[in-house]
C-alpha cells in the first residue's frame, strides 16, 4: 500500500510528521483516530485529528493534506438526501417557521 508523510498539528501530536496511508483516490483518510494506551490499566485516550489542506491557495484536488487536532472529538454526520426527514436535534437545520407558527401557506 502506498503511505504519504502527513504533518500533525495542535494537541500532543504537534510538529511530528506519520507516515498514512492512502486510498485508491491518493487521498489518506478524513479523520484519524490515534488511540494513547491508559498508564493506569483503563480504557485508551483516543486523540481524533482531521485532515485539511495544508495550502489553502490550492484546490482540493490536487491538495497535500495535514492534519489539525479536533479536541471535542470527530461529529458523527449522517447522510443528507433530499428524501430524508429534516434533523430535528438541538444545533441541526432550524425549522422554516419559527416557534412552530402557521404561515400564509398553511391556510
Amino acid at each position: 500500500m502506498k503511505s504519504e508523510d502527513t504533518p500533525f498539528e495542535g494537541g500532543p501530536m504537534d510538529g511530528r510528521v506519520l507516515p498514512v496511508l492512502v486510498g485508491m483516490t491518493g487521498h489518506p483518510p478524513k479523520i484519524y483516530r490515534i488511540p494513547v494506551p491508559d498508564p493506569d490499566g483503563g480504557p485508551p485516550t483516543v486523540l481524533v485529528y482531521r485532515r485539511v489542506p495544508r495550502d489553502h491557495r490550492r484546490t482540493v484536488a490536487f491538495a497535500r493534506w495535514k492534519y489539525e487536532y479536533a479536541p471535542g472529538g470527530a461529529s458523527r454526520t449522517r447522510l443528507r438526501w433530499p428524501w430524508s426527514k429534516p434533523d430535528t436535534t438541538p444545533g441541526g437545520r432550524p425549522d422554516t417557521t419559527p416557534g412552530g407558527k402557521a404561515d400564509d401557506a398553511d391556510g
